[in-house]
């Protein structure tokens, strides 16, 4: 057997197990995530006075306003990616909330995206925009309400 045909077996091996295992991992990125998303709304909302301060001192407009908006808009599309409800939209408000903190809680990080990506990488949005983003790309997985409802979960599903 030559290396090319060994090498393009090994490759359509994995690719078999990669189709198999996508849908699981799309499951935990959706679980740990989600439950992650809506914890933060949480916290934001149960500490409605300190999250204020703290949107004020960044200089955001109607910090109460933004600090409600934020909490809820965590609490719920969190909870809907949890379940694989709402497929592809539901991380699209997640993606501009993470959006909005990196242009101002993590200022210096985003600036420092192509000169220091660690310093990107390993500010306190970024996994979570990763999950969201994660999920944007491939849909919720067939381990999802949306599949269990006969929608449409992403491509190749």
């Amino acid at each position: 057997m030559n290396p090319a045909s060994l090498y393009h077996k090994l490759n359509d091996l994995l690719g078999l197990l990669g189709g198999w295992l996508r849908s699981p991992l799309l499951l935990v990125i959706r679980l740990y995530w989600g439950w992650q998303f809506f914890l933060t709304g949480k916290g934001k909302l149960a500490h409605l006075g300190r999250t204020t301060e703290y949107f004020a001192s960044l200089n955001l407009p109607a910090p109460k306003l933004n600090a409600i908006l934020a909490g809820s808009t965590e609490c719920v599309f969190g909870l809907l990616l949890l379940a694989g409800l709402g497929g592809r939209v539901v991380p699209l408000p997640l993606i501009g909330l993470l959006t909005v903190a990196y242009a101002t809680t993590e200022q210096e990080a985003l600036h420092s995206i192509f000169s220091n990506p660690d310093k990107f990488v390993t500010a306190d949005p970024f996994l979570f925009l990763l999950a969201a983003v994660v999920i944007l790309v491939f849909g919720p997985g067939k381990l999802s309400l949306d599949a269990l409802l006969g929608k449409k979960t992403s491509s190749g599903d």
